[in-house]
């Protein structure tokens, strides 16, 4: 059974963020993973957060708004995880990381199609 106001895509996004923190923290301590771990963490952070805002839109247009700039921070997202898997073989606990970001940015890249549409 669904809670009243459950969001699974909000979960989602709020887990993948965690997971996203939480894989970080084992990644070297190398200047250039410095700036992938700042990057990557702002990015899937803020993906949440504006889906969150999205929820809370004003209109069509702020709600199109918001989705499509949580796609864009997903689509980053997806970017430096990839940089990671690619630089970082032996990090196989980031393969399902990266499917997930995918994967999340297939959904929001969907609902951005079709809101988009309507403005």
């Amino acid at each position: 059974m669904v809670e009243k106001g459950k969001n699974d895509l909000a979960d989602r996004l709020f887990r993948f963020a965690v997971a996203v923190i939480k894989a970080t923290r084992k990644l070297p301590n190398a200047a250039e993973y410095r700036v992938i771990i700042h990057q990557l963490v702002k990015s899937a952070t803020s993906t949440g957060a504006n889906y969150e805002e999205s929820q809370a839109a004003v209109s069509n247009a702020d709600f199109s708004n918001k989705i499509g700039i949580a796609l864009k921070e997903m689509r980053e997202t997806h970017y430096w995880i990839r940089i990671v898997v690619a630089t970082l073989p032996e990090h196989q606990p980031w393969l399902p990381l990266e499917k997930e970001a995918d994967e999340l940015k297939r959904i929001l890249g969907s609902i951005y199609s079709k809101t988009s549409r309507k403005r």
